[in-house]
Parts: structure tokens; C-alpha cells; sequence
């Protein structure tokens, strides 16, 4: 094989690479994409959560070491 031939394979081999490693950038990316997503969801939910621990008083949620076992 001369050089101007294996010049052309790595040339050819390198694009090849990036084109995979950009498909696995925007695959990663959508992943990122739908963790933030789910994330801001949990911390709605998690705020939602403790504004109706306050509005309760905080009254339903004593210490755990205080509530009666479920056999008894």
C-alpha cells in the first residue's frame, strides 16, 4: 500500500470515529437532557411535599422512633 493510500484509509478511518463519537455526544446529550428534565420534576414534587408538611403543621410527621410498630 503507498502512502498516499494510507493517508487516505487513516483519513478515512479518523472520519469515521468522529462521526460515531458525535452520534454518541448527541445520545449522551439527550440523556442529559432527559435526567434535567426529571430532576426539575422530583424537586417541584419535593417542594410541593414540604409546603403541605407546612401548611399541615408538621403535625403527621412525628419521629419514627415514636410511631407503634404495624403488628400491634
Amino acid at each position: 500500500m503507498s502512502t498516499p493510500d494510507r493517508i487516505d484509509q487513516r483519513l478515512t478511518d479518523l472520519e469515521i470515529k468522529a462521526s460515531f463519537t458525535e452520534d454518541l455526544v448527541e445520545q449522551l446529550n439527550q440523556v442529559v437532557i432527559r435526567q434535567q428534565e426529571q430532576i426539575d420534576v422530583l424537586v417541584r414534587e419535593l417542594g410541593a411535599l414540604r409546603q403541605q408538611q407546612r401548611d399541615s403543621g408538621g403535625a403527621d410527621m412525628g419521629h419514627p422512633r415514636d410511631e407503634r410498630p404495624p403488628h400491634y
